[in-house]
C-alpha cells in the first residue's frame, strides 16, 4: 500500500492553472498532489551571441526553490551568491525538454525565458515544471501568435513528465517525496504527445534494474503522460491550432 493509498498506476490528483500571474505573457500554476510549481513565460526580442544571425528563436529556463518549499528552510540561492548543482541539472533538462518540443526556426529570432519557482515540495517538482513549463511555453506563443500570427504551426507536439520508481518489485507511478527518498529505482520520463521520448533519466538508486523492469517503467509511464497530456489538452483547447500533429 502507497503513503496516500493510491494503486501503483495512479497519479496523485492534478491541476493545471493556466494564466496564473497577471504580467507574463505565459504562465500555469501546477498542482501535483502536495507539489506545487509556478512556471512563468516571459517573450523577449532577442537571442543569445550564439544564436544571433542564425534566424531562429531560444528557450531558456530558470529553476529555483522558495526557502520554506520544504520541511525546514534552506537558504535563497542568490543569497549563497551562486546556484547548487541540482538547481543547474534541473533547468537544463527543463530548457533540453522544451526545445524539443518547438521548431526553433519558426519562432524568429525571439527568446522565451520559463522561470520555474517551487512553491511547495512533495517529490516531482522537476517533472511538474516541465510539464507547467510547456503549458506556460504555450500560452506564451498564443499570445505571440495574437499579434503577429505564425507562418505555420511552431510545436511539434505537447510535452509532459513523470516520475516513476520501482519498490520491493512494484512499479509505481508519479512518486511523492516519502517513495522518492526510498525507492530502489528511480526515472523521471519526458514525452512528446506523439509517443517520442525525449528524455529518460533513472538510476539503480539501491539495486540494479533489468530490461523487463525497464518496460515496465516506460509502460507505467506511459499510462501517466497520456492522463497528463489530456489535461494539458482539455486546460488550452484554444491553443491546439498551434501544433503541428
Amino acid at each position: 500500500m502507497r503513503p496516500d493509498g493510491r494503486q501503483p498506476a495512479d497519479l496523485r490528483p492534478m491541476r493545471l492553472n493556466l494564466g496564473y500571474s497577471r504580467w507574463a505573457e505565459g504562465s500555469c500554476l501546477i498542482e501535483a498532489g502536495d507539489t506545487r510549481v509556478l512556471v512563468t513565460a516571459t517573450v523577449e526580442e532577442k537571442v543569445p551571441p550564439f544564436v544571433r544571425g542564425t534566424g531562429q528563436g531560444w528557450i531558456q529556463a530558470e529553476y529555483a526553490m522558495l526557502p520554506r518549499a520544504t520541511q525546514e528552510r534552506t537558504h535563497r540561492e542568490s543569497v549563497r551568491g551562486r546556484q547548487q548543482g541540482r538547481s543547474v541539472e534541473i533547468q537544463r533538462i527543463i530548457g533540453r525538454s522544451l526545445r524539443a518540443a518547438l521548431f526553433l526556426p519558426r519562432i524568429g529570432e525571439r527568446s522565451i525565458i520559463v522561470d520555474c519557482d517551487v512553491l511547495q515540495a512533495d517529490g516531482g517538482t522537476r517533472t511538474a515544471a516541465i510539464t507547467a513549463g510547456f503549458m506556460a511555453l504555450w500560452q506564451a506563443l498564443w499570445t505571440i501568435h495574437q499579434k503577429t500570427p505564425f507562418e505555420k504551426p511552431p510545436l511539434r507536439a505537447r510535452l509532459a513528465a513523470i516520475s516513476v520508481g520501482v519498490k520491493h518489485g512494484a512499479t509505481l507511478l508519479d512518486l511523492s517525496y516519502a517513495e522518492d527518498v526510498d525507492v530502489d529505482v528511480d526515472f523521471n520520463l519526458v514525452r512528446l504527445s506523439t509517443g517520442d521520448w525525449v528524455e529518460l533519466q533513472g538510476t539503480g538508486e539501491h539495486s540494479a534494474f533489468s530490461r523487463d523492469q525497464l518496460n515496465q517503467i516506460l509502460d507505467v509511464g506511459t499510462v501517466g503522460l497520456d492522463q497528463i497530456d489530456a489535461i494539458q489538452r482539455a486546460t488550452f483547447p484554444e491553443g491546439a491550432n498551434l501544433i503541428e500533429r
